[in-house]
């Protein structure tokens, strides 16, 4: 009878462990590259939910960036995720990305924008590039194979009619990659699409002989005419070592979705914790979070349609509803 009973006592106790955990729910957080703002950004909402939230477990996971992001809340390798709003929209409706053609993520929702993202251009001072018109015949870093940065790079050249059959070397990799090649003269110029300040142009700059393409006037007219994600965007003079002066160029909105497949609860909780109660330390994450983000404005440029736990809270909030753009032709 003691035998039955010490059996049955660690049963009940594996039954109930075995509940707990099937009782908690598990998010993994696509980011992007590690020095590249949207892996910390990530890191940081894990780190606030974990230490918050005793039921749900967050995991942040370096990946290739938007596209593959976009792609892994469709098939369920992901939960939530950093993304572009001009990649999201895309992807949910099955346009211009050749992964999403006739094939819509139609399990992407809207959480968050975030942050501008900015258009960095940048290239060696000894290769004299002063437009990316020059970048004709040249070896240039166009951003990892399916990340949002090889978009812009593609758009951005469109612009100047231009594609990437007319460079000299299209280089993809790694983000981290293409700043060390800028440094070690293997490359020419690269496009990365990141928020001002982050780590792996700060390391460019202090590394290596650079400047700052600029776009002209014309050229981002054409691009917010083109896409209308785009906005105008000055990077303030100073902002790195050397930049004497602001540079014009582009940005699009650094966007927090979630799977439909996640709970409205769930999604709910989350959002009421790092834009509420949480905020200050959702916004001591990175400067450019803090320089940017607020409640007010954290649906200004979504694409897509809120998942049902975010639109609850930003009701709460008294924040309209955005209606989502129509998908281009």
């Amino acid at each position: 009878m003691k035998d039955k009973t010490v059996v049955l006592a660690l049963l009940t106790t594996l039954l109930l462990a075995f509940g707990a955990a099937a009782a908690k729910t598990f998010i993994t957080i696509g980011s992007g590259g590690y020095t590249g703002t949207y892996y910390p950004t990530a890191v940081g909402i894990a780190e606030i939910i974990n230490s918050n939230l005793k039921d749900i477990r967050a995991n942040a996971v370096s990946t290739g960036g938007s596209v593959f992001n976009t792609g892994a809340i469709q098939t369920g390798d992901q939960q939530m995720a950093m993304t572009q709003n001009d990649i999201a929209y895309y992807a949910f409706n099955g346009k211009v990305i050749l992964k999403f053609l006739g094939k819509p993520a139609y399990k992407l929702r809207g959480v968050a924008t975030i942050y501008p993202e900015t258009v960095h251009i940048l290239a060696r001072k000894d290769a004299n590039i002063t437009s990316v018109s020059d970048f004709k015949g040249k070896k240039v870093y166009v951003g990892d194979v399916g990340s949002g940065a090889e978009q812009n790079a593609k758009q951005i050249l469109e612009a100047y009619k231009m594609t990437f059959a007319d460079l000299g070397q299209a280089v993809r990799g790694r983000p981290k990659t293409a700043v060390q090649l800028l440094q070690d003269g293997r490359i020419d110029a690269l496009f990365y699409t990141l928020g001002v300040g982050s780590s792996a142009i700060v390391q460019a700059s202090e590394n290596a002989d650079i400047v700052f393409v600029p776009l002209e006037a014309a050229k981002i007219s054409f691009l917010k005419k083109r896409y209308p994600f785009y906005a105008s965007y000055s990077i303030p003079a100073g902002s790195y070592r050397g930049q004497g002066s602001a540079v014009q160029t582009v940005a699009v909105k650094a966007t927090l979705v979630a799977s439909a497949d996640l709970s409205a609860d769930v999604v709910y909780r989350v959002a009421n914790l790092i834009f509420g109660s949480k905020l200050a330390q959702f916004k001591s994450i990175k400067p450019v979070i803090a320089e940017n983000f607020s409640v007010k404005s954290a649906l200004d440029g979504m694409p897509i349609p809120l998942h049902p736990g975010a639109a609850k809270f930003f009701k709460e909030k008294g924040i309209p509803i955005p209606n989502v753009a129509k998908p281009i032709d």
